[in-house]
């Protein structure tokens, strides 16, 4: 029929009496674009019918299927893609693309229905070896990979060494009737001309053909108005159709009839296999429970008859022929068919039970007591859906490879005994049996009479039959996961120098969602048909492609770790004017539609925007267009769900609020120090220091002491009570118990200046003593001033003549200790027992406060150090005496070196993700502070266990403990660091749910909490703030601590710094 005369369905019409699962998008929300093709072509319909289907997780007799669809939705589609309201004509399309295994019913049991309750799946494609020269992957890769540990053996094994061989073919099978008359034509493209094989290798798996009832007329002289002799021609169906006249009995009538109608299952019905008199001495109640008992006992019989026939014409003749090679031959059998034999040794007892039970009396009484019994040994069930995947697996590969068995399966599926059912029609009973059980017994229950013992034990038999469901859904979900994970990863291609290890074998990693997302213009004008998948740890965008007839996929940009990952749409950024993944996330919470508000708009031509936004170094922002608002919405609520998931499994350090947007607006937040055991706050702010006190309501929120402009440093050294503040480069002492909050002049008035045109300062301890370092630097050397306080009590004494001549303010808080100059820029400085370690523009130098003797950190003569020490431009930050060894924190890396300055540990290092300006160390972790997120490490393995996010996140306050628990056993596991209100550390961080295996050391006991040093009192905290003004502390989650220990053997996403490289 021509297409240009196809009667059109109104807008709606194929879009109602859907059925709809949970996970399913409404209907309402899908607007389907689905290209004009030739609807004669077999092909071109395939292949627009399966771009278009949108697929999802179906439920059948209470067992799931993934990527599955119903099929009204599957005429419904067809009816939108040849243009027709004839939902006939659809169905018999349908049936044309069913008949070449185009797809399935999940039972195999019949051919397409137009019907919501029947549930089907395309053909699955197996993946391939891609082998090529010498056994090489397309990419350079070896066709194989080395597997996990816990894999079992065999099924899994097989999968990973993924040998030679194609999918099976996709043809009809020899002697069988296709649905309707068809012509099998070479590959045709949309303009008619032939399609070389080169060009459609991503079709072929595609059924082929013609569909005869869509074609033209092919005489020469048929017209509309001259209508040829051909009763079958379509142009005449067109004209009756159009002038509607009934259609003339004729061959397609018969044809569509036979198509349309499908054989019911036969089985002697109970009512003619028993006496007139017994049915005229029963109800029709009785003679209903009757029919369903019998329904049980039959088709109870068929599933016997059916694992017998696995038995005998397919496990025998395997076992004892030399289709397969006597090498595999055993391994093979047991992985296709698994325990089928266990399976079949408990149904023939129920069948036989059954059976004996109703050749006792014409009338059943009960069967419960039976069922009850034999259904406690379902455990096989269970076994067997846990493993079906894989056997399916095992039978597709070896068929594709091995022609002799390819001959094999033909010839047994042709054979009378096999019912014109492939094999894996029944190496799905198994399941499809166990599912049945409820629904039979349930109709039985039904027509059972109260006082009959039968009914409660049929509804508790019920009840262990669907518990047993549960466990096959959930195992066989995992097997379904475990397969299509190492499916992916076999496909994937990397970039040359970006083959990251996504641990897609691992037995934990999961598949959360994925679907295909377009990538349109750009910054480089970019054009590509993507597939995104979202992991439970990762999202990975790659580009399918086909090689040598197989598929690939073609990783388009480095993978996103989740908890680095911002996923907004321009509704976020209205909401929020943000691009934070907290904002972006409470923004969709706070902006949830409700079902009556409008789907907004398409924002273009390409439909709904979905901007990725990868925080980092390495990162890099995307945006792909979703067809629909709700396929859009759907990958937000998707990725917000995982994170969060993430979020709540990796909690190690919890962040609590000190102030509530305070520091807002022009009066903006530059440094905080506590004192008083973390109560007291001191803020330095653009116009003057605030003071808090969290033990007085009264004082809870900052209020300002001293008015002073431009603070950029504040510090307290609680021991002396003195206030140490850096204003316009000039460092100021202020005596702590002059600060009023009435008067904000007081404290200036008692004020010392200690140095002027300074960059910055820091106390700490060293050589016993409580110093304080002010640093005067330029670009070219830096001068340090070291400064010693003096006792409050001895300050303001008479002093003897001689030396009261020489001071000239008895008053003076500080007196100078040493004072040294370095050639070179510095910008950090951190006290060791009795040096100074100063972080420079050359790197960390080292000074003794003894002799001022200067010398690099570093040893030259370590060439493991050429990394650092012959590079330009490698900022210095901080660092942390761990054990023996100390660990260096740079811009850009992290690593240890020992006393002596040679590297430690020389296959250990740590590539930041972001770009830190400043580091905190809360043993046994390793903070590193940057503009966009905190990442927290675990100093020993190196793994990255957080990410806490924000925007334009700025370190306030992070102190060391004293320079003289900087023994060897500071950070030593059982003598660590101080931890906030006494708490030890974690043994272990629990983090991402994949660090390599062996890198975390062994169970640690809780440390004793350290006591100040000297009069030193210590500061455990560690102080941020975002732009949104509010002030928090970072202090570990109590409730996480007894499960941060990681699985053992887990691999990390990012070990090291990054993911890890094949």
């Amino acid at each position: 029929m021509p297409l240009s005369t196809i009667s059109h369905p109104s807008p709606n019409s194929s879009m109602t009496n859907v059925a709809i699962h949970a996970k399913r998008p409404s209907q309402s929300q899908v607007v389907r674009r689905t290209p004009t093709i030739h609807p004669a072509f077999i092909s071109r319909v395939a292949e627009v019918f399966r771009q278009v289907l949108a697929l999802g997780d179906r439920i059948k007799d209470g067992l799931s299927y993934s990527d599955a669809f119903d099929g009204r939705e599957a005429v419904d589609l067809l009816c939108d893609i040849i243009r027709t309201g004839d939902r006939n004509l659809a169905l018999l399309l349908g049936r044309a693309l069913d008949s070449q295994r185009f797809f399935h019913d999940v039972t195999y049991a019949h051919r397409l229905r137009d019907s919501t309750h029947e549930i089907y799946r395309f053909k699955q494609l197996l993946p391939s070896p891609f082998a090529g020269p010498e056994g090489a992957t397309a990419d350079g890769r070896p066709a194989s990979r080395p597997t996990s540990k816990g894999y079992s053996s065999g099924s899994v094994t097989a999968l990973t060494a993924m040998s030679s061989g194609a999918s099976s073919p996709l043809a009809t099978t020899p002697g069988q009737t296709p649905a309707t008359s068809t012509t099998t034509v070479n590959q045709v493209s949309d303009s008619g001309r032939p399609r070389r094989v080169s060009d459609a290798s991503s079709e072929d798996s595609l059924p082929v053909g013609v569909f005869t009832l869509l074609t033209d007329c092919y005489s020469p002289t048929c017209s509309r108005d001259s209508l040829c002799y051909s009763i079958n021609c379509p142009r005449r169906l067109e004209v009756q159709k159009r002038l509607n006249m009934k259609i003339e009995p004729g061959l397609i009538t018969e044809i569509a009839e036979d198509v349309l109608l499908d054989t019911k299952e036969t089985g002697t019905l109970w009512i003619q296999s028993v006496p007139q008199d017994v049915i005229d001495s029963v109800d029709d109640t009785e003679k209903k429970r009757q029919e369903a008992i019998n329904e049980l006992i039959y088709t109870e019989r068929d599933f016997v008859r059916d694992m017998e026939y696995l038995r005998d014409q397919w496990i025998k003749p395997l076992r004892t022929s030399d289709v397969i090679p006597a090498g595999k031959r055993e391994e093979f059998v047991q992985q296709v068919f698994w325990n089928t034999h266990e399976i079949l040794s408990v149904n023939m007892v129920l069948a036989e039970k059954l059976t004996k039970r109703q050749k006792q009396a014409h009338v059943v009484p009960r069967v419960g007591d039976i069922l009850l019994e034999q259904v406690q040994r379902f455990e096989p069930f269970v076994t067997y859906g846990a493993h079906q995947l894989f056997g399916k697996y095992e039978f597709e590969k070896e068929k594709g490879s091995n022609p002799a068995f390819q001959k094999f399966v033909d010839e047994t599926e042709r054979d009378p005994s096999s019912r014109k059912l492939e094999l894996n029609g029944y190496l799905t009973k198994p399941t499809t049996r166990l599912a049945r059980y409820p629904l039979l017994l349930e109709v039985i229950v039904k027509y059972t009479p109260d006082d009959n013992s039968d009914k409660e034990d049929l509804a508790e038999a019920v009840k262990i039959v669907r518990e047993f469901l549960t466990r096959v859904n959930k195992e066989s979900g995992k097997s379904e996961n475990l397969f299509n994970l190492a499916q992916l990863d076999q496909q994937l291609i990397f970039r040359p120098g970006e083959n990251f290890d996504l641990h897609l074998r691992d037995k934990n990693r999961e598949l959360v969602y994925k679907g295909p997302l377009k990538c349109r213009g750009g910054p480089n004008a970019e054009n590509a048909d993507l597939l995104v998948f979202l992991f439970d740890h990762a999202l990975l965008m790659v580009k399918p492609k086909w090689v040598n007839k197989h598929e690939q996929y073609k990783v388009y940009r480095k993978p996103i770790p989740l908890e680095l990952l911002v996923a907004t749409s321009p509704e976020d950024i209205n909401i929020k004017g943000s691009i934070s993944r907290g904002k972006a996330t409470a923004g969709r919470q706070a902006g949830v539609k409700s079902a009556k508000d409008p789907i907004p708009k398409a924002e273009s031509k390409h439909g709904y925007s979905l901007t990725l936004i990868h925080l980092g170094r390495k990162g890099y922002t995307m945006t792909l267009w979703c067809p629909t608002y709700a396929g859009r919405k759907k990958w937000l609520e998707n990725i917000d769900a995982q994170q969060q998931a993430l979020r709540d499994r990796s909690k190690i350090f919890d962040t609590v609020s000190l102030t509530d947007r305070f520091f807002m607006g022009v009066n903006k937040l530059n440094c905080a120090v506590p004192y008083d055991r973390g109560n007291r706050m001191i803020y330095g702010t653009d116009d003057g220091v605030y003071f808090s006190n969290h033990r007085d309501e009264r004082l809870r929120h900052p209020t300002k002491v001293i008015s002073m402009p431009d603070v950029t440093q504040v510090d307290v050294l609680e021991e002396f009570q003195l206030l140490v503040v850096l204003s316009e480069r000039s460092v100021t002492a202020f005596p702590l118990e002059f600060l009023d909050p009435t008067d904000t002049s007081a404290a200036l008035k008692r004020g010392k200046r200690l140095s002027s045109h300074t960059s910055f300062f820091k106390s700490g301890i060293c050589l016993g003593r409580t110093l304080l370092c002010i640093v005067k630097s330029s670009s070219l050397s830096s001068t340090i001033k070291t400064l010693e306080p003096i006792d409050q009590s001895m300050r303001g004494k008479k002093q003897p003549t001689p030396f009261r001549k020489l001071l000239n303010n008895s008053n003076e808080p500080f007196k100078v200790f040493k004072e040294f100059y370095i050639p070179t820029e510095s910008s950090g400085l951190s006290f060791l027992k009795t040096k100074l370690c100063v972080a420079t523009t050359r790197g960390f130098e080292v000074v003794d406060l003894e002799t001022l003797d200067t010398q690099g950190l570093l040893d030259p003569s370590d060439s493991s150090l050429d990394f650092v020490s012959k590079r330009e431009n490698v900022r210095p930050v901080a660092i942390y005496r761990v054990e023996e060894n100390f660990l260096l924190c740079y811009a850009e890396f992290a690593f240890y070196v020992n006393k002596t300055g040679w590297r430690a540990r020389p296959r250990w290092a740590i590539q930041w993700e972001g770009f830190p300006t400043a580091f905190a160390m809360h043993y046994p972790f390793i903070l590193a502070f940057e503009p966009t997120f905190i990442e927290v490490r675990h100093v020993e393995s190196g793994n990255l266990v957080q990410i806490i996010t924000g925007s334009n996140i700025r370190c306030l306050f992070s102190d060391t403990p004293p320079s003289h628990i900087h023994t060897a056993n500071q950070y030593r596991p059982g003598m660590g660091a101080g931890y906030p209100y006494g708490q030890a550390p974690p043994p272990h961080p629990q983090g991402y749910p994949y660090g390599p295996g062996g890198n975390h050391p062994a169970h640690m006991p809780p440390p004793p909490v350290p006591q100040p040093a000297g009069n030193r009192l210590q500061r455990n905290q560690i102080i941020f703030v975002s732009d949104d003004g509010n002030v928090q502390v970072v202090r570990l989650n109590r409730e996480h601590l007894p499960g941060m220990l990681p699985p053992s053997g887990a691999p990390a996403l990012m070990p090291n710094g990054s993911m890890s490289r094949r």
